[in-house]
C-alpha cells in the first residue's frame, strides 16, 4: 500500500483535483450566458443594482412588499459595472465565478503565509474551487454578492497575516474587512478570527484595530442612515423567525467538507501547540459557530457556510504540509499520508449523481434544452410586458426582462406571514391587497427545470 500511494505523487494529486475543478465548473460556466434564473436572489440583486445607479429606491418603505436587508456597496459596484459591460445580471454572474477562482488563489496564499509549501497551498486552493463548483454550485456563477464579499474578506485576511508577521499595525486590513462587511454583512469569521488572534496574543496590539474597526463600521452605518433614512436600519434588521432545531438539522449540509474537517482536526491535534495549528483552530472554530448561529434563521442558505468552507480549505493545506506529524505518516510515510488525504478528498467529490457537466460536454440534446428554455423565458417576458400595471413573477429576472418594476419579494412576504405581520393574509392575499398581478412563469424560466428533468430535486 505504501508503495502504491507513493506513486500518486504531488503532481498527480494537483492534476487530479484540477481536472475535477475544470469538470465541475463546466455547469456554472455554461449556464451563466442564458436568461434563465439560477436562484431567486439573481433578480433581487439585479433590481437593487438598477436602483442604486438609476435613481431608484435602494431601501424601500416597510409598508411595501419588497425589502433590502443587504448593505449597499455591492449594488453600486454591480450597477456601475453593468453600465460599463452590460446587464448587471450577467456581470454579477461573471463576478461570482471569478471570485470563486480568486478565492482559491487567496487560500493558497494564506496557506503559504502560515508556513505551508507550494504544493499543499495549491491543493488547498483547488480543493476549495472544486468543492464550491460541485457542492455549492448554486452560488458559483450566480448573480449574488456573497462570493465577491468573501474574496475581499480573505484578501484582507492575507494582508493581516503579512502585516502581523512583520509586526506592523493591523489597522489597514481591519478597515478592508469593514469594507467587505458593507459588501455583504454576514461574513464575520475573518474579522472575528483576526481580532481574537490579536487579543489572545497581545492585548496591547489589539485594542487599537478593534476600536478603529468598530468606529469606522459605526461611521459607515451612520452615513447609510443619513443617506437612506431610518428605513435603512428597518430593512437591514428585517425580522425573521429563529429556530435552534433548524441549525441542528442543517448540520448535515457539512457532509461535503466533513472529510476535510476530520483531516484537519487529526493534524491540528498532533501539532496543537504550533502557530498554524492554533490559528486554524481559532479560524475553523469561529467559522463553524458563525455558520450554526446564522443557520437558526429562516431562509438562511448555504452561503452562511462559506466561511467554514474557506477555513477548512486553509486547514487542509496545512494538514497536507505537516502530514509528518500524524501517526499515519509515521507508519506509512509522508508521501503515502499525503496521497491518502487527496484521494479521500477526491472520492468525496466524485461520490455524486450530478451529471450536468457530463451532459453539457457530450449530449447535444441537453445543451439544446437551454436554448429552448431561454426562448420560453423571452416569450414569458413579452407576455408580462403586455400586462398593464404592477406584475410579480415566480422568476424575478423575467419580470425585470419585461421592464416591470420590482414590487414583490418572496422573502419579504414569507417573513411577514411567519412573523404574524401579514394580518392573517397569505401570499396571494398580500399580492391582491397591493394591487399586483401575479404571473405564473413557465417552469422552464428557472434553471432547476433542467435539473429536475434528470434527478428530481437538485
Amino acid at each position: 500500500m505504501k508503495s502504491l500511494l507513493a506513486r500518486f505523487d504531488t503532481k498527480a494529486q494537483i492534476a487530479l483535483l484540477a481536472l475535477l475543478a475544470v469538470y465541475f465548473l463546466v455547469w456554472p460556466v455554461w449556464r451563466l450566458q442564458f436568461p434563465i434564473e439560477i436562484a431567486q436572489n439573481e433578480g433581487w440583486n439585479a433590481y437593487h443594482a438598477d436602483a442604486a445607479v438609476g435613481g431608484g429606491t435602494l431601501y424601500p418603505s416597510p409598508d411595501t412588499l419588497i425589502v433590502n436587508n443587504y448593505p449597499p456597496l455591492s449594488f453600486y459596484v454591480l450597477g456601475w459595472l453593468g453600465k460599463l459591460f452590460g446587464d448587471p445580471l450577467y456581470v454579477g454572474r461573471v463576478l461570482s465565478l471569478l471570485a470563486t477562482i480568486g478565492l482559491g488563489a487567496l487560500i493558497a496564499r494564506v496557506v503559504r503565509q502560515l508556513g505551508g509549501g507550494g504544493a499543499s497551498a495549491a491543493i488547498a486552493g483547488i480543493w476549495f474551487i472544486v468543492t464550491m463548483a460541485r457542492a455549492y454550485n448554486r452560488f458559483v456563477g450566480m448573480n449574488d454578492p456573497q462570493l465577491a464579499g468573501h474574496f475581499i474578506m480573505v484578501a484582507a485576511l492575507s494582508w493581516f497575516l503579512a502585516r502581523d508577521k512583520a509586526g506592523k499595525s493591523a489597522d489597514p486590513p481591519i478597515l478592508l474587512m469593514v469594507v467587505a462587511g458593507f459588501w455583504k454583512h454576514n461574513i464575520i469569521a475573518v474579522p472575528a478570527t483576526a481580532l481574537a488572534w490579536l487579543w489572545l496574543r497581545d492585548w496591547r496590539r489589539a485594542w487599537r484595530p478593534t476600536l478603529v474597526g468598530g468606529a469606522v463600521a459605526a461611521l459607515g452605518l451612520a452615513v447609510c442612515v443619513a443617506v437612506y433614512g431610518d428605513v435603512f436600519i428597518a430593512n437591514l434588521l428585517t425580522p425573521r423567525p429563529w429556530r435552534l432545531m433548524r441549525a441542528i438539522s442543517g448540520i448535515g449540509r457539512s457532509q461535503w467538507i466533513l472529510p476535510g474537517l476530520v483531516i484537519w482536526a487529526i493534524w491540528a491535534w498532533s501539532e496543537r501547540t504550533t502557530y498554524p495549528a492554533r490559528f486554524t483552530a481559532l479560524y475553523v472554530g469561529i467559522a463553524f459557530t458563525a455558520w450554526l448561529v446564522q443557520w437558526t434563521g429562516e431562509d438562511i442558505l448555504d452561503n452562511a457556510q462559506f466561511d467554514l468552507v474557506i477555513a477548512t480549505a486553509v486547514g487542509i493545506g496545512m494538514a497536507l504540509d505537516r502530514a509528518a506529524a500524524t501517526a499515519f505518516a509515521r507508519r506509512y510515510g509522508v508521501a503515502a499520508a499525503r496521497a491518502t488525504v487527496v484521494l479521500i478528498l477526491a472520492l468525496r467529490i466524485v461520490a455524486t449523481l450530478r451529471i450536468e457537466p457530463f451532459l453539457i460536454l457530450f449530449d447535444p440534446a441537453y445543451r439544446a434544452q437551454f436554448y429552448g428554455n431561454a426562448d420560453a423565458a423571452r416569450a414569458d417576458a413579452r407576455r408580462i410586458a403586455a400586462i398593464p400595471g404592477a406584475v410579480a413573477c415566480d422568476y424575478k429576472i423575467i419580470c425585470r426582462m419585461a421592464g416591470k418594476p420590482f414590487v414583490y419579494d418572496d422573502f419579504r412576504a414569507d417573513m411577514l406571514i411567519l412573523g404574524g405581520a401579514a394580518h392573517g393574509l397569505d401570499a396571494q392575499g398580500l399580492v391582491r391587497e397591493h394591487g399586483i398581478t401575479y404571473f405564473r412563469n413557465d417552469p422552464r424560466d428557472g434553471i432547476e427545470s433542467l435539473q429536475r428533468a434528470l434527478w428530481g430535486r437538485p
